[in-house]
């Protein structure tokens, strides 16, 4: 926990933070109890006495069902989720405010991205990873925002800003020795101009389990050898 207490925006997240918690009916035990926080710590945040690291923070937005950078968003006065100022158009102002939170959220994105050890560092893969989950979570947001908001130009900038991330990193990871088998599947694919749907095709399985695998879940059954040989195939050709 930093302590910071001096700084207003600091108070501004922690009270959203703690109004969001109540919102969903997270105790603050819970999140002790998780190991995510601790109860003392918690409550120096929400009263704004304290300001959580940022991989304090990005547990935290997890559990509350918010983009990573949101936190830090709201600290530097962007718009709190669900506060959104009333305006003519409700959707212009959602609109306005996923593209903030997600602005945000990228930035902290290319800073992770800058300070990655080298693909041959053991610390590579599992730091990879969690980015890339980030940024799926990222995406799951702001793919929904483009469909609530009638697809609104700066939503679906963000969200091609989101994907071309992903993409890149993916291909990054793919690359490196201890790159996993979604990486790679996904790679292969993208680079046959494959969609996710066509590789499940070939495979036999619904989409959502390829998305499955490409998200690091372990694949069902005997699947993984399946996958192996279409890497293989993709890759050849």
């Amino acid at each position: 926990m930093q302590d910071d207490a001096s700084e207003p925006g600091i108070a501004r997240a922690g009270e959203a933070f703690a109004d969001r918690r109540r919102e969903l009916g997270i105790a603050q035990r819970e999140l002790a109890r998780k190991g995510i926080i601790t109860a003392s710590s918690l409550i120096h945040f929400e009263k704004g006495r304290g300001w959580p690291r940022e991989r304090t923070r990005a547990a935290l937005e997890e559990q509350v069902q918010w983009p990573a950078g949101t936190l830090a968003a709201i600290r530097a006065g962007g718009e709190i989720p669900g506060r959104a100022a009333v305006t003519t158009d409700n959707n212009l102002s959602e609109s306005a405010m996923v593209v903030e939170i997600t602005e945000a959220a990228l930035v902290n994105h290319d800073v992770a991205v800058a300070n990655l050890p080298a693909p041959t560092d053991p610390a590579f893969a599992e730091q990879v990873q969690a980015i890339l989950a980030n940024l799926r979570r990222i995406e799951n947001i702001t793919a929904r925002a483009v469909r609530g908001t009638q697809g609104a130009s700066a939503v679906l900038r963000s969200l091609a800003g989101v994907r071309r991330r992903y993409d890149e990193l993916m291909i990054r990871a793919a690359a490196a020795p201890g790159a996993t088998l979604g990486q790679r599947l996904y790679t292969a694919r993208r680079r046959a101009n494959l969609s996710g749907a066509e590789a499940a095709a070939a495979l036999g399985v619904p989409p959502e389990v390829v998305s499955a695998v490409e998200a690091d879940e372990p694949p069902p059954g005997d699947l993984r050898s399946a996958i192996e040989a279409l890497i293989a195939e993709l890759d050849a050709g």
